[in-house]
């Protein structure tokens, strides 16, 4: 069992090493893609623009505002509406006070 048990470390230890090895391997490939890119645009005269993801929040506010704005809308007339009877929050009258002890 103990061999077992060794012969499974070692080789997750060398999982783990391949993975970190491959990540690794990845991150170079890409450092160098983008060198070798800054360096076309250097050489050809170009600005240097770096890879950015552009994000459209406006897009996605509108876009889910619109799908909720459709829901609520659909088959609804407003003018059917009927007002809710507004309670007074100001009492409270389910609550027991209890007594806090110091320790």
């Amino acid at each position: 069992m103990k061999l077992l048990g060794f012969v499974v470390r070692v080789g997750l230890l060398l999982a783990g090493l391949v993975f970190v090895a491959s990540v690794l391997v990845a991150a170079f490939v890409v450092l160098i893609f983008w060198l070798l890119r800054a360096l076309w645009a250097k050489l050809t005269g170009q600005p240097v623009s770096p890879w950015t993801f552009q994000v459209n929040r406006q897009a996605m506010w509108q876009r889910f505002y619109q799908q909720g704005q459709g829901q609520q809308g659909r088959g609804v007339d407003p003018r059917d509406v009927v007002d809710a009877e507004v309670n007074d929050v100001t009492e409270v009258t389910d609550v027991e006070p209890k007594r806090i002890t110091p320790r």
